[in-house]
């Protein structure tokens, strides 16, 4: 028989000072104070990848997870900037309007990871911790696994190749997902595949997915290419609030050798190594990741 879980909370739309982004606040549990807590989710993704992690801390957290702008059911910018710096603004706001004047637990996964190290380095303070899953950082060794995302910043062959794809049924794109995601994709539960499914059929009625997911590629991609003064490595070294970086030894997007690195770059900082993980822990292993969090961070 096969266990129901919990539901996501409802979709609400909130306005900021970058227009209205929707989010998802998971009801708290027991009484007493629950800090707060944004979860910011990656390439691709929606407020939903966050939807069990935030279960595990509701004793603890207030969760509220939000859509980027363009993707879930958060508009587009009205500037069309999908840039990372855009995003991290958007993150601040959401911040800002949903916890005025508190630090947040600010968790991150793979782009959503870049955006949060921007967020905790530029703006300390609005961190009190950092939980970074599977963080889009440069890295010296690429892998033939992600070779789609400077692919599709191609001009002309990067939207053909998005609408070839789209073109491909939701139920499809959902397997494959989990499948590159997952390290053993039969741990998804028919509730959230068929959750995912939902959103994947709702969403290819918007008009921006295309430009959405393109332009937050072209975004990242250029954080990787940078060598300024304020590169994403060079970022991780200001960062002040204590961070949980978490690595799945499986993951086909994000190389776990880069926790090396890691333990380098950032002033005080915890690595956690899952040998049985993919590249959304999060969603594979919420437990485990609720758990270290509450160990390292909590």
């Amino acid at each position: 028989m096969t266990t129901t879980l919990p539901h996501p909370a409802p979709v609400q739309s909130i306005e900021t000072s970058v227009g209205q982004v929707a989010i998802r606040r998971t009801p708290t549990r027991g009484g007493g104070a629950h800090e707060p807590a944004v979860l910011v989710h990656g390439l691709g993704g929606n407020a939903l990848n966050w939807v069990d992690l935030a279960e595990e801390l509701a004793d603890q957290l207030d969760c509220v997870a939000l859509d980027l702008p363009g993707f879930g059911s958060t508009p587009p910018p009205e500037d069309g900037d999908y840039s990372i710096a855009a995003h991290t603004r958007a993150v601040v706001a959401v911040i800002e309007a949903v916890f005025p004047g508190q630090a947040v637990h600010l968790f991150g996964n793979s782009m959503g990871g870049a955006i949060a190290v921007q967020v905790a380095a530029r703006h300390p303070e609005l961190v009190k911790t950092l939980c970074l899953v599977a963080p889009a950082m440069p890295t010296r060794r690429p892998r033939a696994t992600n070779v789609h995302i400077p692919v599709m910043t191609l001009p002309r062959v990067g939207p053909r190749l998005f609408e070839r794809y789209q073109r491909v049924g939701p139920d499809k794109r959902v397997q494959a997902t989990f499948d590159l995601c997952y390290a053993d994709p039969t741990r998804l539960h028919p509730q959230r595949r068929a959750e995912a499914e939902a959103e994947a059929t709702r969403r290819d009625q918007l008009p921006w997915i295309r430009d959405a997911f393109i332009g937050s590629s072209k975004g990242l991609l250029a954080t990787f290419l940078d060598r300024g003064p304020e590169r994403p490595w060079a970022l991780a070294g200001w960062v002040q609030a204590p961070t949980l970086l978490v690595y799945g030894l499986k993951d086909k997007l994000v190389d776990a050798k880069d926790a090396h690195r890691v333990t380098k770059a950032f002033p005080n900082a915890h690595v956690m190594v899952l040998a049985d993980s993919g590249h959304i822990a999060m969603m594979e292993h919420p437990d485990l990741v609720a758990r270290w969090w509450e160990e390292f961070l909590g």
